[in-house]
């Protein structure tokens, strides 16, 4: 019977100059759940190159590009208002929950957590919102919807404690975008 010394003799010049990384690269990788279970296409409407309207009254409210990231289980959301703003967002699907998660930061202002699904074809979602400078945070939910014409409409909502009830706090309409955003 050999012994380990002697198998490791007999191996060494296969395996010389093959580490594991070098072994990985040469299997297949295995398809991406990302892109067999349809939870995580659900939100591909949202996809694309955006002019934002704000609902009333029509005024430009900037642009947002909302572009597919890690092999499709992930949208990044960015966002360049008319003011300057700027914010972004990433949002995925979980399999084991079956829910999308949005997580929203605004240079420094505030940031969205909400979560939810398709409900009677708008993606909704609700959790909270937390604001920078004062430290308070309030219920929030928001949905997007397909429309007519290939326009989204995005609805957000904040709970206004005082008044017990909720508030409209963005309402926009997003049309595909006339000139591409540069992309970096």
């Amino acid at each position: 019977m050999l012994g380990k010394i002697a198998i490791a003799a007999l191996i060494a010049p296969f395996s010389a100059g093959y580490s594991a990384a070098a072994v990985a690269q040469t299997q297949p990788a295995p398809k991406s759940v990302c892109l067999t279970d349809s939870g995580f296409r659900a939100f591909d409407f949202w996809l694309g190159e955006w002019d934002v309207t704000v609902r009333k009254g029509g005024k430009f409210a900037g642009t947002n590009s909302i572009t597919s990231i890690e092999s499709g289980c992930a949208l990044l959301e960015q966002r360049k208002g008319a003011s300057g703003s700027t914010g972004m967002s990433t949002n995925h699907y979980n399999p084991v929950t079956k829910k999308w998660r949005q997580l929203w930061l605004s240079a420094g202002a505030y940031e969205i957590d909400i979560q939810g699904g398709l409900k009677g074809g708008s993606m909704a979602l609700e959790g909270t919102i937390v604001y920078y400078a004062t430290g308070k945070s309030f219920d929030f939910n928001g949905t997007w919807t397909p429309e007519d014409g290939g326009t989204v409409r995005q609805h957000f909502k904040q709970y206004d404690p005082a008044k017990k009830e909720w508030v409209t706090w963005f309402d926009a309409t997003y049309t595909p975008s006339a000139k591409k955003m540069v992309s970096e």
